[in-house]
């Protein structure tokens, strides 16, 4: 199964224009999260104590470990994030730290280094860029936790930048990066 995990929040999304693509060109069906439809929110005091209490029981029965599981279940998964601010939208954070737990997307093995759990082989980070793109603290992020964390060994960044700037052609530039 292919995770679409969409950060996209305007509907004429050139990045959810992008992602679509690499998901045709992937095949098959996938599921896609709409990260801005979802109940996300970042842990507080008392959903961190909740979770830190259930997992030192072992207990991932509650739906507070739903995007974990599903996250480690995808075989291929696909994150379309807009460059924000130098970075993503906060959204995608917020799912980060829901989803990182313990015994579902990672491990610590007996040297306490981390061992990711995820069957995915492969992550695709899509973003666009009105102006050059940086991916120190978005996909260059991504890929440390997929590789280092989640265990998943590949990362793609499919990107394109300078999309609003003058003497530039967005169209043009979409389209080669579809292609």
């Amino acid at each position: 199964m292919t995770l679409y995990i969409n950060c996209c929040v305007r509907e004429e999304s050139r990045t959810d224009r992008i992602a679509r693509a690499v998901l045709q060109k992937l095949g098959g069906g996938y599921t896609e999260l709409k990260l801005y439809e979802e109940n996300l929110k970042p842990l507080d005091r008392e959903t961190l104590n909740k979770r830190t209490a259930l997992i030192d029981q072992s207990d991932y029965s509650d739906p507070m470990f739903d995007y974990a599981k599903q996250f480690a279940s995808a075989d291929t998964i696909v994150i379309a994030a807009p460059y924000w601010d130098l970075s993503f939208p906060a959204t995608l954070k917020t799912y980060i730290e829901n989803i990182y737990i313990t015994d579902i997307v990672s491990a610590y093995g007996k040297n306490g280094m981390p061992v990711g759990l995820c069957k995915a082989t492969e992550l695709y980070y899509v973003t666009t860029a009105g102006g050059p793109y940086d991916s120190t603290f978005s996909y260059g992020y991504i890929e440390s936790l997929a590789k280092n964390f989640f265990g998943i060994p590949t990362t793609h960044l499919v990107k394109a930048e300078m999309l609003d700037i003058d003497g530039y052609d967005a169209d043009e530039i979409l389209n080669r990066v579809i292609r």
